[in-house]
C-alpha cells in the first residue's frame, strides 16, 4: 500500500439517521489490543510461556485531536459525552477498508490559547463486536 494522506483517515460518528464526519479533526489514531491469557506451566517447553489463542478480550481505541468546524458534528460529540450513550462509528482508513461498530466516548478535552482557536481532544472505546470492510 503505498503512503496515504493522513487527512483521510476519517471518523464519523451515527447521528441517528447516518454516519457524521466528526469535523476538524486534525490527528487521528486507531489502535487494536488485545489482552492475552497466560497458560503456562511447569512442563511448558523449554520454561517458554504458552498463551491461550483466542482468550482474551479485544478492544479498539480511537483519538484524535483538532477543531469543531461545524455546529452539527460539535452538537454530536458533546451529546454522545454528556448523555453517556454509546454510538456506532466508522473509522474509515483510506486504501485500506472501514472499521465500524459501537464505541463511547471515554474523554474529551477541550484547550485555548488566548490568541488562538478552541481546540479538542476526544478518545473513544470499543463497547461491542468491530467490523471490518475492505474497501
Amino acid at each position: 500500500m503505498p503512503a496515504q494522506k493522513g487527512k483521510d483517515l476519517l471518523l464519523k460518528m451515527h447521528d441517528g439517521d447516518a454516519f457524521t464526519t466528526v469535523a476538524g479533526l486534525r490527528t487521528k489514531t486507531l489502535a487494536f489490543n488485545a489482552q492475552t491469557v497466560d497458560v503456562t506451566h511447569a512442563e511448558s517447553a523449554g520454561r517458554w510461556r504458552e498463551l491461550l489463542a483466542g482468550a482474551g478480550v479485544k478492544r479498539a481505541s480511537v483519538a484524535g485531536a483538532g477543531i469543531f468546524k461545524d455546529a452539527a458534528s460539535d452538537a454530536l460529540v458533546r451529546a454522545a459525552f454528556f448523555d453517556g450513550v454509546v454510538k456506532d462509528c466508522q473509522i474509515v482508513i483510506p486504501d485500506f477498508g472501514t472499521v465500524e461498530g459501537p464505541f463511547q466516548i471515554a474523554a474529551l478535552e477541550f484547550s485555548g490559547a488566548h490568541d488562538g482557536e478552541v481546540a479538542f481532544e476526544i478518545t473513544l472505546e470499543s463497547a461491542g463486536e468491530i467490523s471490518f470492510t475492505t474497501l
